[in-house]
């Protein structure tokens, strides 16, 4: 009896370790999936990030000190070469009204002597007392003082009045437009205290104009890329406001510097529209430009994960046998990559199986 329990025992345990040996074999035929080479195209693209902005934008300074006195235009609105923008109110300190008054009186003076002179002059000339080179000089002396006495009331004409006329043409406080473009942005409002633009100062920032028409994409590319690319391949660009709308270009401009950004080193690149017909854009829309680097069409492809690398070298898992499940490691060749998916040049076919690994239960 103890004889057939122990059979019995020694059977259950043979029937035990096969059926747990089956059992992990089986999970490590669970542990990985085929994937077969395809054919496909692959594009290699490097990514710049930026925005869409006119080629140049204008800040309109006045050149007299004062006040805003009156804006003539709004946000938004197109003006032309010439057009009214703003008018500034002259607002002198003390002491420059007081200088400029003085100048004036001073020129004047000097303007009266030089005439009292030279009308002298000219009667002595007339009883040949002196030469007409001496006349001559009086008449000049005169002329000069004249000359100066209009410039010293003209100029306390504009910073007294804003306004004085020279040569026939007036010389306002109202600051025109100076090209042809869109009002982006008011910086000042009426009443506001307005600093000129002189050699000594950069003056106070009024508003900015730019013509809409002419715009391009400003943007960095990382320098990993910045290598590859150059002046005039094509670019796809997508506004974030617009998704669903493409916009074609190319590469106008490379930057030779680079700046550090964020713990990156970046290069600022332009790009040109290829169409001046474009949808609605507004200045500074954020933007996203795919420049295509190289292009392959119709050729074996597979997904990047799969690929193992050692030593420069790049390899796959591939299964010779699908019944014993034979795993062999393959060199290849790999060509364009653009990120997601990789053509291969040599070492596999299209319709080979690779092996992908699959995550363990536990």
């Amino acid at each position: 009896m103890k004889k057939i329990l122990l059979i019995f025992g020694i059977i259950a345990l043979v029937i035990a370790a096969v059926f747990f040996a089956v059992k992990k074999q089986k999970a490590k035929t669970k542990n990985f999936k085929l994937v077969s080479v395809l054919r496909g195209d692959i594009t290699e693209k490097a990514i710049a990030i930026g925005q869409i902005v006119p080629r140049q934008d204008i800040s309109i300074k006045s050149k007299i000190r004062g006040i805003l006195k009156k804006k003539y235009v709004e946000v938004g609105d197109k003006v032309d070469i010439g057009t009214p923008l703003m008018e500034v109110n002259p607002d002198p300190t003390p002491i420059e009204y007081m200088q400029a008054k003085r100048k004036v009186e001073i020129a004047k003076v000097a303007m009266d002597n030089a005439d009292t002179e030279c009308k002298r002059s000219g009667q002595l000339r007339q009883q040949k007392w002196v030469s007409q080179q001496e006349y001559d000089d009086c008449k000049q002396a005169f002329d000069e003082a004249e000359l100066r006495y209009e410039m010293a009331r003209e100029n306390f004409d504009l910073i007294s009045k804003g306004t004085v006329k020279f040569a026939g043409n007036k010389v306002d406080n109202i600051i025109r437009s100076p090209i042809k473009g869109t009002i982006l942005e008011l910086l000042v409002d009426v009443g506001d205290p307005v600093v000129p633009l002189t050699t000594y100062q950069a003056g106070t920032p009024l508003m900015t104009v730019a013509d809409m028409t002419d715009l391009i994409f400003k943007g960095t590319v990382d320098e990993i890329d910045v290598g590859k690319i150059e002046e005039g391949i094509p670019a796809i660009i997508t506004a974030g406001a617009l998704p669903d709308k493409k916009l074609f270009g190319t590469i106008s401009e490379i930057s030779p510097k680079a700046k550090r950004e964020a713990n990156a080193t970046l290069f600022k690149i332009e790009i040109e529209f290829s169409s001046s017909n474009l949808p609605s854009l507004r200045a500074g829309y954020s933007a996203t430009a795919k420049i295509i680097i190289d292009q392959a069409t119709n050729v074996p492809i597979i997904p990047e994960r799969l690929i193992l690398y050692s030593n420069d070298l790049s390899y796959v898992e591939i299964c010779n046998d699908e019944k014993s499940k034979t795993i062999e490691v393959k060199e290849i060749t790999t060509g364009l990559s653009d990120g997601m998916s990789t053509e291969i040049k040599n070492g596999l076919k299209e319709g080979d199986s690779i092996i992908e690994r699959l995550k363990k239960d536990w």
